[in-house]
């Protein structure tokens, strides 16, 4: 069985309006399905809002997603940073994060693909 790269894929989740957020959920899910299908084992943040509409009776806690995000980014093996990070502070904290863990961030796909046929030849994501 291949190994699977633990990839967190980390961009923007909150927006200025509600079609706003949906676009990035809509985007970020795309990202990891793309990731997915090459191979790799992303972690979606994404996928959180499924807790949250599949469960109308429940009552969660933001920090709750936070801690259990940040449980995952610290066993990934590299950060993927999608589009529109830049104005998303819970993006920025969680690449200084991963700058402190020394786990290695990406802009983009094909640098991770690149990135990860280096340290794991014959893995190619």
């Amino acid at each position: 069985m291949k190994k699977r790269i633990k990839v967190y894929v980390a961009g923007p989740y909150s927006g200025d309006n509600v079609l706003s957020v949906l676009q990035n959920i809509g985007y970020g899910q795309k990202v990891c399905a793309d990731l997915f299908k090459m191979g790799f084992a992303p972690f979606c943040p994404w996928h959180d809002k499924s807790f949250v509409m599949d469960n109308p009776d429940m009552l969660f806690d933001i920090n709750d997603f936070y801690e259990y995000s940040i449980a995952w980014l610290k066993v990934s093996d590299i950060i993927l940073v999608i589009d529109g990070w830049e104005d998303s502070k819970g993006t920025k904290a969680k690449i200084k994060l991963a700058d402190e863990l020394e786990i290695p961030v990406c802009y983009s796909i094909d640098e991770l693909v690149k990135h990860c046929a280096y340290f794991n030849p014959g893995q190619g994501g």
